[in-house]
């Protein structure tokens, strides 16, 4: 049947009026709040920090000095291995939380018995706070009286000093915060698992057992998750400095120093605008090496 054309006054084919086709600005309003919080807390602290990194001050009275404070940080004898000791941290504790949660978090989605319970027990160290789990490491380490080395020597191998030897240290705090932050990164994979349809298990069912389900289902559909637990984990392991702080206070001597606590040392020392230029620089080298990685995993989850 051939349509009949429509009338000129039809609704359908009125012309939108200039007044009816701008966009209210009443929605706008409501970005307004979070505008504020955004500015009060995150903003002007950051460009205070900016600010006082170029003077000499204290807390009443302040003295431009241009980048002298960032000639005096990069002049630091130590910082050269707070640098290196935060890469590695930050790889360590990176690598270590996807290659262990990923496969824990599968075990706990696969419909093992007991399932809440042990993932109540996965997550309880993230509950903890890293001052209490530092301390309680600091004892569990000892070298003589530590319990880890007691039972090391029950078996019969030798118990390191993990936190006095100056080759070790660094890497036994990574350990304690791969610990602590393993929760936080099962139950991020653990969201992105059970969002996967449940035809694709089903389809992996047929064709063998758990290794096919996590090789070809679990692995590849688990990207996104991987791609937030890899940024997050970075990036924390970038600006730790309480676990440090609480286990080794960067020792011996300056073995396990990074970044966060060699600022926090000349904040103690009273060079308060050297700790701010220390800041701005951590804040630059975060930056610096986490845009390029948030830019390539947005480009691949755009491919996916």
């Amino acid at each position: 049947m051939a349509q009949l054309p429509a009338k000129s006054g039809d609704a359908t084919t009125r012309p939108k009026t200039r007044a009816a086709s701008k966009k209210s600005p009443y929605s706008y309003w409501f970005y307004v709040p979070s505008a504020v919080v955004f500015g009060v807390f995150f903003l002007l602290p950051t460009a205070l920090a900016f600010y006082f990194s170029l003077t000499r001050w204290t807390l009443f009275s302040s003295t431009f000095i241009g980048f002298k404070n960032f000639v005096y940080f990069f002049q630091d004898p130590q910082l050269s291995l707070a640098f290196r000791n935060t890469l590695i941290f930050a790889v360590l504790t990176c690598g270590l939380k996807v290659v262990i949660s990923l496969p824990l978090a599968a075990l706990l989605t696969s419909g093992l018995r007991l399932q809440s319970f042990f993932r109540n027990v996965v997550f309880f160290p993230v509950l903890i706070s890293a001052v209490a789990v530092g301390i309680t490491f600091l004892t569990l380490m000892r070298p003589s009286e530590g319990i880890i080395n007691l039972g090391l020597r029950a078996i019969g191998l030798p118990g390191p000093d993990w936190l006095g030897n100056p080759h070790l240290a660094i890497y036994s705090v990574a350990l304690v915060d791969t610990w602590r932050g393993l929760g936080i990164a099962t139950l991020i994979f653990i969201a992105g698992i059970t969002a996967i349809p449940k035809e694709y298990f089903d389809a992996a069912a047929l064709e063998g057992g758990a290794w096919v389900k996590f090789r070809h289902v679990i692995l590849p559909l688990s990207r996104n998750a991987t791609f937030t637990v890899i940024l997050l984990a970075f990036i924390g392991g970038l600006r730790t400095f309480d676990i440090i702080w609480t286990t080794t206070g960067g020792g011996p001597g300056f073995a396990s120093d990074v970044l966060t606590s060699v600022v926090y040392k000349e904040y103690q020392a009273g060079f308060y605008g050297l700790s701010a230029a220390g800041n701005v620089v951590l804040f630059v080298v975060i930056m610096a090496l986490v845009y390029p990685l948030m830019r390539f995993f947005n480009r691949r989850e755009l491919e996916l």
